[in-house]
């Protein structure tokens, strides 16, 4: 990986972390937050999804919200559960 891969990935991270954060509550926890969010939600995306909705820098942002929507649903579903 290069750089601008590298940061293209964060960008992509941390939009897809803020664009899941409408779907599902979750706790304001800055841009960290969003850029692990939406980097794990990627790897769940394309995990659960593979190829689905292209190649492109909008069909990886599509795979890491939908991956990100369903992390934080287990998230907020684990922290219901120990409380």
């Amino acid at each position: 990986m290069d750089v601008t891969s590298i940061i293209v990935s964060l960008l992509i991270g941390a939009l897809a972390g803020w664009l899941a954060g409408f779907f599902i509550w979750k706790d304001k926890g800055g841009l960290i937050w969003n850029i692990i969010i939406g980097l794990l939600g990627g790897i769940v995306g394309d995990w659960l999804l593979g190829g689905f909705c292209g190649a492109t820098w909008v069909g990886a942002l599509v795979r890491a919200v939908i991956g990100a929507v369903i992390l934080l649903f287990v998230w907020n579903l684990i922290k219901k559960l120990l409380k």
